[in-house]
């Protein structure tokens, strides 16, 4: 069966008790549960990881877009988190791996700090996706699955 990996940055595992005025009270299990549901509804299997360490994130981007290529994965729904605004290893594995890739953030980015207004890996992205709170994870697998049928 075709997957779909939704990769978590720096921080994600702290959802449900992190900033909840900000991010929500939801954790990362209950984020994981609600994708698996959507993945399965849409016939794919769902790859979910989280990490805090760039490096990781890098081979993971990596071996998702050596399976893209060979049609096991349809593409990374990734919440990049503090990463979105420096990470500029994570921007150019997405490249060179040729990873379809729909970005999420949970909050709406622009309405807070402004360092947070400027991501590296948003024009690599087939789309973005912000503010929608964790239902954001739902619209993106969904956008990636859409984008995947209609390239084939």
């Amino acid at each position: 069966m075709t997957s779909i990996t939704v990769m978590n940055g720096p921080n994600l595992n702290l959802l449900g008790t992190r900033k909840p005025e900000v991010y929500g009270s939801t954790t990362l299990a209950d984020v994981e549960e609600m994708c698996r549901s959507d993945a399965e509804k849409l016939g794919l299997d769902l790859v979910f990881l989280q990490s805090n360490h760039e490096g990781q994130l890098v081979e993971w981007i990596h071996e998702t877009g050596a399976k893209v290529k060979a049609g096991d994965s349809i593409g990374t729904v990734y919440n990049p988190g503090a990463h979105t605004h420096y990470a500029y290893a994570i921007r150019d594995a997405i490249e060179g791996a040729s990873l379809p890739v729909v970005e999420i953030h949970i909050s709406n980015v622009h309405a807070r700090e402004e360092f947070r207004h400027h991501s590296v890996t948003s024009p690599l992205a087939r789309g973005v996706v912000v503010g929608f709170g964790v239902f954001g994870y739902t619209l993106a697998i969904n956008a990636l699955h859409e984008l995947a049928s209609r390239t084939g």
